[in-house]
């Protein structure tokens, strides 16, 4: 009897994001710094691992990462100009989780939506989207009340930063942690 294979197609899983100018990561890097000299456990997310997340794909076939780039290639947007905002935090079960820097500029939702509207036959639209940059993802932290005191004297310099491309992402997880590398970039309009 001869046992028949089952080839199972590769799969990438892949996210699309906007990327940061040198001077948006020194000034993480900076915040960052401030918050290393709190007690918290957790990680900090990787300075070469700054992103916005536009919209998260999940694991995609070669055919469907193949019409993604295609639709992806007929978007037309012009390029602007973001902000640095406030630092935010989302908790889980009344406790930090997520420490996070807003990102302002009503362009970065607009080009959300576009993403969100030409990949609309492949994806559901986003429910939801908040433009932030994730600082740490947050564990535990002891003095609750004292590190959500600290945070709120910390001041996010409101740097503007242009904003002239987007880029589609593959993200391997890996035991150190995700590794991102572009498969696509894609030009906004001057």
């Amino acid at each position: 009897m001869c046992a028949s294979l089952i080839v199972k197609p590769e799969l990438t899983r892949s996210f699309i994001a906007l990327q940061f100018p040198e001077e948006v990561v020194k000034e993480i890097a900076r915040v960052q710094d401030l918050l290393s000299n709190q007690h918290f456990i957790g990680k900090l997310t990787e300075l070469e691992n700054l992103h916005l997340t536009l919209k998260f794909l999940g694991e995609l076939d070669e055919e469907k990462l193949s019409k993604v780039k295609t639709f992806l290639a007929s978007l037309h947007f012009p390029s602007f100009e973001a902000k640095l905002g406030p630092l935010g935090i989302f908790h889980y079960r009344g406790n930090p989780h997520l420490l996070w820097v807003k990102l302002l500029g009503k362009e970065l939702y607009m080009l959300q939506e576009n993403i969100d509207t030409i990949l609309s036959p492949l994806f559901p639209v986003e429910e939801r989207f908040m433009g932030h940059l994730t600082l740490a993802r947050i564990r535990y932290v002891k003095h609750k009340e004292g590190f959500e005191t600290y945070l709120k004297s910390i001041h996010v310099k409101e740097l503007s930063f242009p904003v002239t491309s987007f880029s589609l992402l593959r993200s391997e997880l890996t035991r150190r942690g995700p590794i991102y590398t572009p498969l696509q970039t894609y030009p906004l309009e001057h």
